[in-house]
């Protein structure tokens, strides 16, 4: 380990491959984090080792199927972020690198890359940017157990959440603009749906829905829109409990039946298209608007490693690296 500086990009994660025994052992992994689902894993691993891996990961195997290329596109884009801002950084010496909460490549093979090229210093920088246990602390959290075992550490600095970074927003908007301008018809209705919640992590204090609100109240402002004209949801609900709400699902399919006949949305939760946004949305939440009357349907592509995405990332990449790096 030397003199340097490096960045890297924590995402969610995804499996390697679409088959059984891939998609079992990265579900495995997911759904038995403690921030993730927050319960006695005396009693939740029989039931998550027995009924739910058994038949979940045949489905979640025929989902992701249908969003492959020669890879999951979470890890397409994600090392395409990754590359792209190594370029912008490059100047600084700045190294950068990128690991996966949950699969490959680990966050712990990330920060060893970062140390064998000299790099005392790292900024984590976790892909999400509405704060969340289950997400930014547990990204952290897989860092921090890596640091645990090293002999010599480098020094750490976490970036925090970012849901109205002036930045994200820009580029967030700028998404919106050239999603529609692609379309020949106008959406009656705009629906930002984010990642979903148990209604009970909230109440044990979790932020997340007051930053999701951050996020579209500035979205709203910045396309000069109001509340009816841009919706805020939630997705992907598991399990019996009560979840954050408005459910995207029932939103749509009572748009549709009270008339509205063309809807977009887009998935500001997400930085980089992943199945929860190509197909959950763009598949999923498409037939259930068309079955329910709907007849135009449009997914807004995330951010991915478009130029807006890239500013924000160097944008927030250079504030934390303040002090360590020359800022030329």
């Amino acid at each position: 380990m030397g003199t340097r500086a490096g960045v890297l990009l924590v995402n969610l994660g995804t499996p390697d491959d679409t088959g059984y025994r891939a998609v079992r052992r990265y579900l495995s992994e997911f759904l038995s984090d403690p921030r993730v689902i927050e319960a006695n894993p005396a009693i939740w691993q029989p039931i998550l080792q027995g009924v739910v891996l058994s038949v979940r990961p045949q489905k979640s195997g025929r989902n992701y199927a249908r969003i492959w290329t020669h890879e999951s596109p979470l890890r397409t884009y994600t090392r395409s972020q990754a590359e792209k801002l190594a370029a912008r950084l490059a100047p600084n010496g700045v190294a950068v690198e990128w690991g996966m909460r949950y699969g490959n490549p680990s966050v712990s093979s990330a920060i060893d890359r970062l140390a064998a090229q000299g790099c005392d210093r790292i900024v984590l920088l976790p892909l999400y940017p509405q704060y969340s246990a289950t997400t930014t602390a547990t990204a952290n959290d897989q860092a921090f157990r890596h640091l645990m075992r090293l002999r010599r550490q480098p020094a750490i600095r976490t970036v925090p959440a970012f849901p109205d970074h002036p930045a994200y927003i820009a580029a967030l908007a700028d998404s919106v603009r050239a999603g529609l301008d692609e379309l020949d018809w106008t959406p009656e209705v705009v629906i930002a749906s984010f990642h979903g919640l148990p209604f009970e992590y909230v109440q044990k204090g979790d932020p997340y829905p007051s930053e999701c609100e951050r996020t579209a109240a500035a979205l709203r402002e910045a396309l000069g829109w109001d509340s009816n004209r841009l919706l805020l949801t939630y997705q992907s609900r598991f399990g019996p409990k009560r979840w954050l709400e408005p459910y995207t699902a029932p939103t749509v399919q009572n748009l549709a039946a009270r008339g509205v006949k063309r809807i977009a949305v887009l998935c500001p939760g997400f930085l980089a298209d992943c199945i929860e946004t190509l197909d959950e949305i763009g598949n999923e939440l498409r037939e259930e608007f068309e079955q329910a009357g709907g007849e135009h349907f449009a997914a807004i592509p995330c951010l991915n490693d478009s130029p807006g995405c890239i500013d924000m990332l160097e944008a927030l990449s250079r504030r934390e690296l303040a002090g360590w790096v020359d800022p030329r």
